[in-house]
């Protein structure tokens, strides 16, 4: 969209990692009266998201990423705080178990937030906050506890020695090991951010009607995702625009005391797994 010698380009800046169904859904939410600075790995996806914000009004700055490299997480953290104060992440860029092997997810899932947590921190002030997608998948994995302060801590270049990341394991179980690891680096990062005066937080969506998650239901996870839905207090899928409004929330004013948790957004599939009637 052509713009107005009179439309002056915002300087606080909305950062959003992963632009397809979430992260296109949270950008319309907090486009307006920011510079949205939205990353993805593939440019066609990119520059589609783009024109379709452009045409909402919104000023965009597009930026191809591959979260899983350190460098390319470091020069976007870099060229965000040059168009301005980051006023808020958000982290939407990761792998389905219908994307890729274990190695790629952790690559990507583990090693991505990890950096995106690194990287950003420095460029972060008072009142800036972030969010960062995890899965109910995760809040599912059981964990020991040496072996979630181990993910949680370590130095990023040792955290996929630790053998709970194994290439050998089956997607599925590689993911939610993942999304857990997600979980509980967001909770410990929180302190670091805390220091800056900014906040960071994960939601662990459940399951969303966005293209993966039409995807799955159609493979071979369907029917443990049908039976999840059943059980749910909602008994239909989530949308990109009510993980969207969760997320808007969560980077909100509103929430200036919600910092270093994660926020389950699944419907109630978590509770009627748990508690609901056998």
């Amino acid at each position: 969209m052509q713009r107005s010698d009179w439309e002056r380009t915002p300087t606080d800046v909305v950062v959003i990692t992963g632009v397809g169904d979430m992260g296109h859904a949270a950008a319309r939410r907090l486009g307006p009266g920011h510079l949205l600075v939205i990353a993805d790995y593939s440019a066609e996806n990119l520059a589609r998201r783009t024109e379709a914000l452009q045409m909402d009004g919104n000023f965009v700055h597009p930026v191809q990423i591959d979260i899983s490299d350190r460098d390319s997480v470091e020069e976007l953290a870099a060229t965000a705080a040059d168009l301005g104060s980051i006023r808020a992440l958000f982290n939407t860029a990761g792998l389905s178990p219908i994307d890729a092997p274990a190695r790629r997810i952790f690559a990507v899932n583990v090693l991505g937030t990890a950096y995106l947590l690194d990287a950003f921190q420095p460029h972060l002030g008072p009142g800036s906050a972030a969010v960062f997608i995890a899965s109910m998948a995760g809040t599912m994995a059981e964990l020991p506890a040496d072996v979630l302060h181990a993910m949680a801590t370590l130095p990023v270049d040792q955290l996929l020695d630790l053998p709970v990341f194994d290439d050998g394991l089956e997607a599925t179980a590689a993911y939610g090991i993942s999304k857990r690891a997600n979980q509980v680096r967001v909770q410990a990062a929180s302190i670091a951010w805390g220091q800056r005066g900014a906040r960071v937080n994960s939601i662990s969506p459940g399951i969303i009607a966005t293209r993966d998650g039409r995807d799955e239901l159609a493979g071979p996870s369907g029917p443990v995702m049908q039976q999840l839905l059943a059980a749910s207090a909602a008994k239909r899928l989530g949308t990109p625009d009510d993980i969207a409004a969760a997320v808007e929330f969560l980077l909100s004013p509103q929430a200036s005391f919600i910092t270093g948790t994660d926020v389950l957004v699944d419907g109630g599939c978590i509770a009627g797994v748990r508690y609901g009637a056998g």
